[in-house]
């Protein structure tokens, strides 16, 4: 070959060679761009979803789904629903409070929920609702994963166990909104009772319902009046909400509304008894009519493990009462903000706008509210080493929802 075709030769695969250099280089540069306007896009979108429904997130689907859960609700669009509550935790517990420094909501997002739309008449206010939505869903979160974790290791295995009809006797249903509430005592039971009957269609209003009406009337169902294949289901599928309140102060309010204020069953009932074992030289009339039970006498029968009258699911412990690590609550809301708590809840079941939760007392309405102030009167009657029982009896109230020890000498 001459030199001359060598060269061209040589001039040729050089060209063959650049090509697909240059080709592997546009490729690259084509892909890049492409990501960055599928990331713009996306931006673009989030925005808009918040845009045109009024600063509203979208909601996560049903983890685990269920078959025809869609169909069931498709009716039914909100920013917080049971679909975001019942997701499994997956951050650790964090202050009921505030939002955790470990876990901040991010620059981007922070900016998206508080974008205001012209066009849909939104505001600012309506950015800081979603944050306080957001607020709410991580605390209940929060909640779940504490009461997961204390059950792990207090109660390991309950919750493969299986479930007696004794356990659920506590459980009311309100099949319309998919609902189970454990009914705790002294813990807002008579507000939720009118709630759970106007979602019913029983009541129209909680304002015009009694309380005997609320407690004896309200034709409300409990879990345990189905049967096997209906409470399994129900316990499956429904949201299921416990409501506490800080263990000594539920005591206290339980025991000035039985002994203190008039009352045909739990003075002959509970206070002769009490009477009788721990009071020397009792009178006949306290005696016969079991009045005038001091709370001393009233927490001696609480710890005595011969007691002589039984249980009462006033002052009953919420970890016997409702079986927490057993029936793994979705929702669990606090009387320390009972209002904030429940009307969260109403609005994630779908409840109607103009179903709130009440706040007035109908029992006793005259009587100060019970407070952690008046709660620490009454336990100064005490000495220490009953106290100290007293929180052994509710320990696992208070680790099991976060309480913290209400006196500084208990261990």
């Amino acid at each position: 070959m001459s030199l001359m075709g060598f060269r061209a030769q040589g001039s040729a695969n050089a060209r063959k060679m650049k090509c697909p250099c240059s080709f592997r280089c546009f490729l690259l540069l084509l892909g890049a761009g492409s990501l960055l306007l599928l990331v713009h896009l996306q931006n673009l979108t989030e925005t808009m979803l918040l845009q045109t429904s009024g600063g509203q997130v979208p909601v996560a689907p049903r983890w685990p789904p269920e078959k025809g859960a869609a169909e069931q609700r498709e009716d039914v669009v909100h920013v917080f629903s049971p679909e975001l509550i019942l997701q499994p935790p997956s951050v650790p517990p964090v202050s009921d409070s505030l939002f955790s420094s470990k876990q901040p909501v991010s620059k981007r997002h922070r900016k998206l929920l508080l974008k205001s739309n012209s066009a849909a008449s939104s505001t600012s206010d309506g950015g800081e609702e979603v944050l306080q939505q957001l607020r709410l869903a991580r605390k209940q979160e929060s909640r779940r994963r504490l009461l997961t974790d204390i059950c792990v290791k207090y109660q390991q295995g309950m919750a493969e166990q299986l479930v007696s009809q004794r356990q659920v006797s506590r459980v009311y249903v309100e099949d319309g909104s998919r609902l189970l509430y454990c009914e705790v005592p002294k813990a807002g039971c008579s507000n939720w009772k009118r709630v759970l009957m106007v979602l019913d269609g029983s009541a129209n209003s909680t304002q015009d319902i009694p309380h005997d009406t609320a407690h004896y009337s309200n034709h409300l169902r409990r879990l345990d009046s189905y049967n096997n294949t209906g409470i399994a289901e129900r316990l499956r599928s429904y949201t299921k909400v416990l409501f506490v309140r800080e263990p000594f102060e539920r005591l206290v309010s339980a025991f000035r509304d039985k002994f203190e204020s008039p009352n045909s069953y739990y003075h002959p009932v509970f206070g002769r008894p009490i009477i009788s074992r721990y009071r020397a030289n009792a009178t006949r009339h306290a005696l016969r009519t079991g009045t005038g039970v001091t709370f001393r006498e009233f927490v001696q029968y609480l710890l005595d493990v011969r007691r002589p009258v039984g249980m009462d699911i006033h002052w009953e412990p919420v970890s016997q009462l409702c079986s927490p690590c057993l029936l793994q609550y979705n929702f669990i809301g606090k009387f320390e903000s009972l209002e904030e708590d429940a009307n969260f809840l109403l609005q994630s079941i779908g409840a109607p706008a103009n179903l709130t939760f009440p706040d007035f007392k109908d029992r006793n309405p005259h009587a100060e509210r019970t407070s952690s102030a008046i709660t620490q009167k009454y336990f100064s009657q005490l000495n220490a080493t009953e106290r100290q029982k007293a929180y052994d009896f509710y320990y696992m109230d208070y680790v099991m929802f976060n309480y913290p020890k209400p006196f500084t000498d208990l261990h």
